[in-house]
C-alpha cells in the first residue's frame, strides 16, 4: 500500500507488511495501516486514522476458559507490540528477533506467526504505532492552542519533546534503530513527508495569508522537518551541548522564521 488521494486530499499509508493493529470481526481479520490525511485545497488536517484491508476468512474457534479466541489473539498480538518495543527501544534492531519477541512476550514462536509474517513486519508495526501516537500528539496539541503562530508552534513543540521524553524507548528507537536500519531508514522518508503534509496544513489553519503556492509550502515543511528529525537525533544521541529549554526556543524561532521568509521566498522563485 502506498500514498494515495483520500477525500480530495493526500495521505502517506504505511507500507504493506506494517499493520498499526488488526481485529477479528465475525470470521474476517481487518489489518489496519496508518494513515494521515491532509486536504491539497484547504490545507485542513483530516487527521490521523487507520484504513482495513480484509484478510481471507478464518474458521471460527472456541472460546477458551470464557475468553472469545479473537480477543486472545488480539491479546497475544499486543504483547507482541509491548515486548517489540521493549526490545527495539533498548536493546536495538539486531537484538528484536522473532525468538527474543516472544521470550520477553512469554509467548510461543508459532504465535508470533499468528500476527505477523516475519520480524520486519512487527518492527515496522511497532514504529508505526508510535507514529501514530506522536501524530495524535500533534493534532491535539495544535487544536488546542490559541489560533496564532507563536503560541500553536510552541504548543506543538513542546508537546514533541514531552512525546520523546516520556518514554525513553522511543528516543533510543530515534537515534539507535533508525541509523542502522535500511528498512528503518526507507520507513523514515515516509514518516518525514506526512510530518511535511501536517506542517503546510498547520500553516494553513493557522496563517490568514500563505504567501508560498501550495507546492513550495510543502518543500519548505519537507526541509524543515528532515532537519529537525536530524537535529532531535543528535540532541537526543548527546551530540549538542545544550539544553532542552534552549532547543525547544530555538526550534520554535526556527519554523517562525519560515513563515517570515516565505514572502522574499516566493518573491525570488518568479
Amino acid at each position: 500500500m502506498s500514498a494515495g488521494v483520500i477525500c480530495g486530499g493526500f495521505s502517506v499509508v504505511t507500507g504493506p507488511h506494517a499493520p498499526v493493529s488488526s481485529e477479528q470481526t465475525g470470521e474476517a481479520v481487518h489489518q489496519k495501516y496508518l494513515v494521515i490525511t491532509v486536504s491539497r485545497f484547504t490545507g485542513e488536517v483530516k487527521g490521523c486514522g487507520t484504513i482495513g484491508a480484509v484478510q481471507p476468512e478464518t474458521p471460527r474457534a472456541r472460546p477458551y476458559r470464557g475468553v472469545p479466541a479473537e480477543q486472545r489473539r488480539a491479546r497475544r498480538r499486543a504483547a507482541l507490540l509491548a515486548a517489540g518495543l521493549e526490545l527495539l527501544g533498548t536493546r536495538g534492531w539486531a537484538a528484536t528477533t522473532v525468538r527474543g519477541v516472544c521470550a520477553e512476550a512469554g509467548l510461543n514462536d508459532r504465535y508470533f506467526y499468528e500476527s505477523f509474517p516475519d520480524r520486519e513486519s512487527l518492527i515496522l508495526a511497532v514504529v508505526d504505532d508510535q507514529v501514530a501516537q506522536g501524530t495524535a500528539v500533534i493534532l491535539t496539541a495544535a487544536g488546542e492552542a490559541p489560533r496564532h503562530p507563536q503560541a500553536r508552534t510552541r504548543a506543538v513543540v513542546t508537546a514533541v519533546f514531552g512525546f520523546l521524553t516520556s518514554d525513553p524507548r522511543r528516543a533510543h528507537i530515534l537515534t539507535h534503530a533508525f541509523p542502522s536500519s535500511p528498512l528503518l531508514q526507507r520507513r523514515r522518508v515516509e514518516i518525514i513527508r506526512s510530518l511535511a503534509g501536517i506542517f503546510a496544513a498547520q500553516t494553513h489553519e493557522t496563517l490568514d495569508d500563505v504567501s508560498l503556492p501550495q507546492t513550495d509550502l510543502e518543500l519548505t515543511g519537507l526541509t524543515l522537518t528532515a532537519g529537525l528529525w536530524e537535529l532531535f537525533t543528535n540532541w537526543f544521541r548527546g551530540d549538542l551541548d545544550i539544553g532542552r529549554d534552549h532547543l525547544v526556543d530555538y526550534t520554535v524561532a526556527l519554523i517562525m522564521s519560515t513563515t517570515e521568509l516565505a514572502a522574499p521566498l516566493h518573491h525570488r522563485l518568479r
